[in-house]
């Protein structure tokens, strides 16, 4: 018999049969066909003409319906697939520090508060044959951010350090010459100006570091790389109140795991609010031995400098930092002295702290309150370890005549120091070694080396 199929091609209107017959060989019986009598030859053209529209009509709708299909069905056509979602508005919002801001909220809402900067100057990089330094241009670049309408701007010391021409930059690319107020090296801080005529600025929204918590988001707008302006990265607080040393200088410092690279630093560390909770600072890029090291960086927490920014805006400088009143050197450079740690007491300035609580030339220092000073470098660092504030009083234990005595010294503020008063920060009396005990520095490397520390750490 014979067997037949259909064959629905995706389309319902169109089917294709198809026969066969079976193996056998069987033929079906034939059904007579009926005659129709013949009609008019009128009537048989009409009947045709109607005929061949309705099969043009119905190829013409079959083709129709199957490009339609096969199109849509991606077979053999091209597709581009458009999403019919509403594009996402970034709502512009105020910092209030009551609502939690999304990344983009707080990119939108800080952005013209944050500024990038560009120092150029010259640079003492070394001595030549004849003692005399060797001065090379440099330029740098960091970010700020705007402190006050009338363009107080803040940042960090290294950033502008040595700098004779100091460019701000807005987000609208609006480019200022700025005038570095004052800053700070212990602190890592400065404050700059610009005149922005009648324009008023738009400043920052302060928050408070002490409210940050280990996991909390965080995020930063910066110029990484001196050239990819305005950029925001984020990510969680990672430690809190980390201690960290840099060049000599113990800092408490917030751990974020944001991205931070060289540009960055001076740039403002935001909570989830959108405040100002730090000032980003440095990144940890290899450990002593050489490991590379990802997702470590560092900021000062807002409420441990927010004052001294105040302080360097209204004075130039910090007011608060304790003054001792001695110019000295590590003990090593004096072997008559018998000691072999300790600060020799150069001069004991008149009428300064240390004189006023009975220190005099050639006392040895060897501690201050309870730390241990070895070193001229220690007793720098027990300094500026902002344990000490003008007004605040230690116990230094030092040696006289092979005696060991204390005394109580109050200090004073280094707006206390006299002009004429030697700062010695280098020891310059030959050792036993035959170091002068400058820094001449052989080349750029050396240079980045000993302004930076072997520890990897990195310009922000």
């Amino acid at each position: 018999m014979y067997n037949d199929y259909n064959d629905q091609n995706k389309n319902e209107y169109e089917y294709h049969y198809s026969y066969r017959s079976d193996s056998s060989g069987f033929q079906p019986e034939q059904t007579p066909v009926p005659v129709t009598p013949k009609k008019s030859r009128r009537g048989r053209a009409g009947k045709i003409i109607a005929l061949v529209l309705c099969g043009a009509l119905l190829i013409g709708g079959g083709f129709g319906a199957g490009w339609y299909l096969n199109n849509r069905d991606g077979r053999g056509e091209t597709q581009v697939m458009l999403s019919d979602r509403p594009l996402a508005q970034v709502e512009t919002v105020s910092v209030t520090g009551s609502e939690v801001l999304s990344f983009s909220q707080v990119y939108d809402a800080n952005v013209n508060s944050c500024v990038s900067i560009n120092t150029s100057g010259t640079a003492s990089v070394g001595y030549n044959i004849f003692g005399q330094p060797i001065q090379r241009e440099f330029a740098s670049a960091g970010s700020g951010f705007i402190l006050t309408k009338d363009g107080y701007i803040a940042t960090n010391c290294h950033v502008v350090e040595g700098g004779s021409s100091v460019k701000v930059t807005l987000n609208d690319g609006t480019t200022y010459d700025a005038q570095i107020i004052g800053s700070d090296a212990d602190y890592d801080i400065a404050i700059l100006k610009v005149d922005p005529g009648e324009t008023e600025l738009k400043p920052v929204t302060i928050g408070t570091s002490g409210s940050l918590k280990v996991g909390e988001d965080v995020s930063t707008i910066g110029n990484p790389l001196g050239q990819l302006t305005f950029s925001l990265t984020h990510g969680v607080v990672s430690c809190l109140d980390r201690e960290i040393n840099l060049d000599g200088t113990p800092f408490h410092m917030i751990q974020v795991d944001t991205s931070i690279n060289p540009g960055n630093s001076g740039g403002p560390l935001f909570n989830q609010y959108g405040e100002v909770v730090g000032i980003i600072t440095a990144k940890t890029s290899t450990t002593g031995n050489g490991t590379a090291a990802e997702g470590l960086g560092f900021a000062i927490p807002i409420d441990d400098v927010l004052s001294m920014l105040k302080d360097i805006m209204e004075n130039g400088q910090i007011t608060s930092h304790a003054w001792m009143g001695i110019a000295g050197q590590s003990v090593s450079y004096y072997p008559e002295s018998g000691m072999r740690s300790g600060v020799y007491v150069a001069e004991a300035t008149e009428n300064g702290p240390a004189a006023a609580a009975g220190l005099q030339k050639g006392d040895v220092i060897t501690m201050l309150g309870t730390t241990t000073i070895s070193t001229w470098s220690d007793l720098t660092s027990a300094m500026g370890s902002k344990t000490y504030k003008a007004g605040d009083t230690a116990t230094v234990t030092f040696v006289r005549d092979g005696q060991v005595m204390t005394t109580e010294l109050t200090f004073g503020s280094t707006t206390d120091m006299p002009e004429e008063e030697p700062a010695p920060q280098v020891d310059v009396r030959q050792d036993n070694g035959g170091n002068n005990g400058s820094y001449g520095y052989g080349d750029m490397e050396d240079f980045f080396n000993e302004f930076f520390g072997s520890s990897g750490r990195q310009a922000g």
